[in-house]
């Protein structure tokens, strides 16, 4: 597969349209991150979703791609919203799995004294790990509002303040949510763990601004060199995954009434005008909010808790939400196609928005500059805050990287990481780390992922987005 790619240009590849596919791919990457022995893989998972009914100009892949349930992580496709698909596969089974970034008042200097404690703190009053539960416990009424309204509920319940809508992607609510066709496994999962951080790859990072790019673009953020920074990572939890898991076993079964040819079963998918396309879009925007609700009461419990260490008033702390994005999404959005605008379903997955200057989506603050970008790194490199460009729009139907992405599985990361101590390494680089199971730090340690220096330069040389600000961690909290 890698064979077949023709080179558009130092950072943008061609796989020519072939056999059943209906649209060509096209890999966002360097030379160098082609010869790593893993691409073949996700490279022909990107030729297999060009394969979808009613996918429209291309089959995308950003430089953090590797291999995915059905689609690659990584991925980008649209479908027709008249005749096209929507496939859970296209979206992942943490339905918006997703960042958020919160700026303070605060410089490292401030914070590094009381940095253990902190990080202390954070971990013992944020749950964490597989199946951890939280300090709400929701009622099945409760839970159902939650599904429908977001951050919104969150706000209503004294979590978070009004600003933190205005400053989350869609507001953090998505429409069209109906609580009635979620099953009872999911419900039940849902009403547990709600304000819970999570196993994996999620984590809560308090960082340092080390470098600023676009001076312009970071003051309109309330970004500055030196600045403490707290970063999530975090999605819809075991409701989410319930929801995924339901579907597919649900449209694996309608696809013998489809009469199409998937050539992997993991594609499974549904008409987006059907009932059952329907039904699935319905259930994802009930699992996207749940996310959504779950950040925003993270990081009202991360306020408190800096408010504590520190000793110091909300008006002092400042922590503002500088954005929150989701990862994992199929969403209905307008793009021109073929010079024409069309109505689409855009399915990221492990992949971000990435809405330009002036776009209608965006909040009157970051309409005038572009949409911020979140790309967290591994535990003991840089994270970075990018933002939006029309480029974007006209080349990936607006979208960019989500991170570092895996070169590593777990068990291999296991493998590498025996005999050394994780912990101990981030230490002497200056993290403290924090982290729930046996086996976490060895599956998450910074040689499991790929340099995501490099793949934001890729994307920022691509000119999908643009780098504004690189960030340090120098706390993390596990899962």
């Amino acid at each position: 597969m890698i064979g077949q790619l023709k080179k558009i240009d130092e950072y943008c590849w061609e796989l020519p349209k072939t056999g059943p596919m209906r649209v060509p791919g096209r890999v966002y990457c360097k030379d160098d991150m082609l010869k790593t022995a893993d691409q073949g893989e996700p490279l022909k998972q990107v030729a297999n979703v060009a394969t979808l009914p009613g996918i429209v100009r291309v089959s995308l892949a950003m430089p953090d791609i590797h291999w995915g349930y059905g689609f690659p992580i990584g991925g980008v496709a649209a479908f027709n919203w008249e005749s096209g698909i929507v496939s859970p596969g296209g979206v992942g089974y943490d339905i918006n799995c997703g960042v958020r970034l919160a700026t303070t008042s605060l410089t490292e200097k401030e914070v590094r004294e009381k940095l253990a404690d902190l990080i202390n703190v954070l971990y013992q009053d944020i749950p964490s790990g597989v199946g951890s539960t939280g300090f709400i416990k929701l009622s099945s009424q409760e839970e159902k509002k939650v599904l429908t309204q977001g951050s919104l509920w969150a706000l209503r319940q004294g979590f978070g303040e009004d600003a933190d809508i205005e400053h989350t992607e869609d507001r953090g609510c998505l429409s069209g949510a109906d609580p009635e066709i979620i099953s009872q496994r999911a419900m039940e999962r849902g009403q547990k763990q709600l304000g819970t951080l999570g196993s994996g790859n999620h984590f809560l990072e308090v960082a340092v601004v080390e470098k600023i790019y676009d001076p312009t673009t970071a003051d309109v953020f309330g970004l500055f060199e030196g600045q403490v920074t707290v970063m999530l990572h975090t999605g819809s939890r075991g409701f989410g995954y319930q929801v995924c898991d339901d579907f597919l076993a649900f449209m694996t079964k309608h696809m013998k009434n489809m009469g199409i040819e998937l050539p992997d079963r993991q594609l499974a998918c549904a008409w987006i005008q059907s009932e059952e396309g329907r039904r699935y879009l319905s259930a994802m925007a009930c699992a996207a909010n749940y996310a959504w609700a779950n950040r925003q009461i993270l990081l009202h419990r991360a306020r408190e808790i800096f408010q504590k260490v520190f000793q110091i008033p909300p008006r002092d702390l400042q922590m503002n939400l500088l954005y929150d994005v989701c990862h994992n999404i199929a969403k209905k959005e307008v793009h021109l196609i073929d010079g024409k605008e069309m109505t689409v379903c855009v399915h990221r997955k492990g992949a971000t928005r990435a809405f330009p200057p002036g776009h209608p989506g965006l909040n009157e603050k970051y309409r005038t500059v572009g949409q911020p970008i979140l790309i967290p790194g591994d535990m003991g490199t840089s994270s970075y805050v990018l933002v939006g460009t029309d480029k974007a729009m006209k080349e990936t139907f607006g979208s960019t990287c989500h991170g570092a992405g895996r070169v590593l599985s777990r068990k291999a990361a296991k493998k590498k990481s025996k005999g050394r101590a994780i912990h101990r390494e981030l230490e002497d680089r200056g993290i403290v780390v924090k982290w729930t199971g046996r086996s976490t730090l060895a599956e998450e340690m910074p040689d499991a992922y790929k340099d995501v220096n490099e793949v934001v330069d890729v994307v920022h040389g691509a000119g999908i987005s643009r780098k504004v600000a690189k960030l340090r961690p120098i706390g993390v909290v596990k899962g």
